[in-house]
């Protein structure tokens, strides 16, 4: 090592990195080196979402970082015998880290940050492009913004694909004087942590696409609902809102361009229903999490009965990119209606789960076996569900399937929140089924009879099923029930419980006696 030079080392803060001893690895990396009489810097950044490699430490080396992954604390010790703040050979060394194929076949736009910089120094955000995009919007007109994001051909991130620059549109036309921005942060989908990592890893651009979408609309007030699951996101956020007060770049006159505009941390409890845009409101409201008869949608009558934009957290965050650097620009990624990139969550047994960004068109073999790498367990792999817990079960003969809303509601599944969930061949696809009803059970709001007992005799019907009771009869029942529940449930969670159930029936009858 060089005499009196000092280094840099990241490690991340992200809770899935906490989670296998991170910060522990940090505190270890800080003793091995006052004892070794070693002046270093330790950053504690965002996760770069290659989950399998946490704790990923790096350390800068002029051209780039080194990785070094996963360490643990018994490792530190020989990665300093090593000279890894150099850059030294070791057997957890995996190179440069954006030399990782993993990381360097990805497209990152929304996360481009995520595991860059220190998530709380403003400093850093701006010298890794942030604020530009906000900048530009406060120099444009409200119609100009949303102009560019309806050009974009930004859609919505949090399940649904609605075209980000309509729903904009709808709540500018409002005449009202009191406009709200709600961040759906509730994410509760089973395999998803896209928007915790951005919440944790880069709050600021979260902030930085609100105030864009609040220019946009008129609005002055924002809230991001955030679960109560989240608690390291919790307080990332909260000390990021601070430091943006502090900075001028929440409240009244915003750098002298005349929006005024705050943000407010509320934190859920545990409500799956709320991640549905109306239930959200409704607890926002401190009212029962339960969802409301549409029309009239948000963007004319939400929060407190005024013009509402509800967006997810990725949705809101990649808004800075497309003012930055133009809709023409953001437009180029992607395919057919599905436009710009999608960070993929790859989650259950695989052997290199994580978060990939990649434009829509990547088949879902290329993320499960170019970047998942297979199963963990060496297991051959069965069924994949994408979408989250009300998402398609895909047999491996549909893997060649193009990733984007389109393709993937032509084949009866769904993208949702980008989430993919890989299970091997022990699984047991009946009673995957009966999990769909019975987790629509429990986390029904009740409101609506489809919903509420529909579910209840969706689990009582795959129940019998599996007992080998009258199956081809309870089949049809279960066929007839599963139509009736998508086409009167008043919002998805009933309407698309069916989902995962008839793509099991369909895909693997022979769980079901067929």
């Amino acid at each position: 090592m060089m005499a009196g030079r000092s280094f840099k080392v990241y490690v991340p803060c992200d809770a899935a990195a906490i989670s296998v001893g991170a910060a522990d690895v940090a505190a270890t990396i800080r003793r091995e080196a006052y004892r070794r009489k070693i002046d270093l810097e330790i950053i504690r950044n965002g996760s770069r979402g290659m989950l399998w490699l946490e704790p990923l430490v790096e350390v800068e080396a002029g051209s780039g970082r080194m990785a070094y992954g996963p360490v643990a604390d018994g490792d530190v010790a020989s990665l300093f015998d090593a000279d890894f703040l150099s850059g030294g050979s070791h057997t957890l060394a995996h190179g440069m880290t954006e030399e990782i194929a993993y990381f360097a076949m990805q497209e990152r736009i929304t996360f481009a940050r995520c595991g860059v910089i220190d998530p709380l120094s403003l400093a850093d955000f701006e010298a890794h492009g942030g604020l530009v995009g906000l900048r530009k919007a406060l120099a444009m007109t409200p119609s100009a913004v949303v102009e560019t994001v309806t050009a974009s051909g930004l859609r919505g991130r949090g399940g649904a694909g609605f075209p980000t620059g309509i729903k904009w549109k709808t709540a500018l036309e409002q005449l009202d004087d009191e406009k709200y921005i709600c961040c759906n942060a509730d994410e509760g989908d089973s395999g998803t942590f896209a928007d915790r990592m951005l919440m944790e890893g880069d709050p600021f651009s979260l902030l930085e696409g609100m105030v864009i979408a609040a220019r946009a609309v008129c609005a002055s007030t924002g809230y991001i609902y955030l679960r109560s699951e989240y608690p390291h996101a919790i307080k990332t956020m909260r000390c990021a809102v601070d430091i943006w007060r502090e900075a001028n770049l929440l409240g009244e006159n915003i750098e002298g361009s005349g929006t005024n505009f705050n943000i407010h941390i509320r934190v859920g409890a545990g409500a799956y229903i709320c991640g549905e845009e109306s239930a959200m409101l409704e607890s926002l409201e401190g009212k029962r999490g339960e969802v409301k008869v549409k029309p009239p949608i948000p963007a004319i009558s939400g929060l407190y009965g005024k013009p509402t934009i509800v967006n997810n957290v990725l949705t809101l965050a990649t808004a800075p990119f497309i003012l930055a650097k133009g809709a023409v620009h953001y437009k180029n990624f992607g395919i057919g209606r599905s436009r710009g990139t999608q960070p993929f969550q790859l989650a259950g047994d695989i052997a290199r789960g994580g978060l990939v960004e990649k434009a829509f068109g990547v088949t879902l073999r290329e993320l499960v076996d170019d970047f998942g790498g297979g199963t963990r367990s060496g297991k051959p792999i069965r069924a994949v569900q994408a979408g989250g817990p009300l998402g398609a079960y895909i047999p491996t003969r549909d893997f060649d399937l193009e990733m984007d809303y389109e393709a993937l509601a032509k084949a009866g599944a769904m993208l949702g929140h980008g989430g993919v969930v890989v299970f091997n061949d022990t699984v047991n696809m009946a009673r995957q089924a009966r999990f769909a009803m019975e987790f629509c059970e429990i986390e029904s709001c009740g409101k609506c009879t489809p919903c509420r007992i529909g579910a209840v005799r969706g689990k009582e019907t795959i129940d019998k099923i599996i007992a080998g009771d009258n199956r081809t009869e309870n089949l049809e029942i279960l066929d007839d029930l599963c139509d009736l529940m998508t086409e009167v449930s008043l919002c998805a969670m009933g309407g698309l419980t069916p989902m995962p159930v008839q793509s099991a029936v369909r895909n693997f009858p022979e769980d079901f006696g067929g």
